[in-house]
């Protein structure tokens, strides 16, 4: 079976959307919710880089990940 650019894309946009969503739970019960999301939290709290916990990081680096595998799906080559 041979794989396409078009089918790779695809599963990239596929695991940054899961990646986007996981991380982005996690930021969301991390900064905007922390005591009703109860239990739950990245697994550096304690830890960050300039004040900001590390799984939002994750969520931007994903957000990126998927913003480039739709630019590749929507370019015409």
């Amino acid at each position: 079976m041979e794989f396409s650019k078009t089918m790779a894309l695809k599963a990239i946009l596929v695991l940054g959307i899961a990646g986007a969503l996981f991380s982005g739970y996690l930021s969301f019960g991390e900064l905007v919710m922390p005591s009703l999301v109860a239990g739950v939290s990245c697994p550096s709290s304690s830890a960050g880089i300039f004040g900001i916990p590390t799984c939002v990081y994750g969520f931007v680096m994903y957000t990126i990940i998927i913003i480039v595998a739709l630019a590749g799906l929507a370019s015409k080559e």
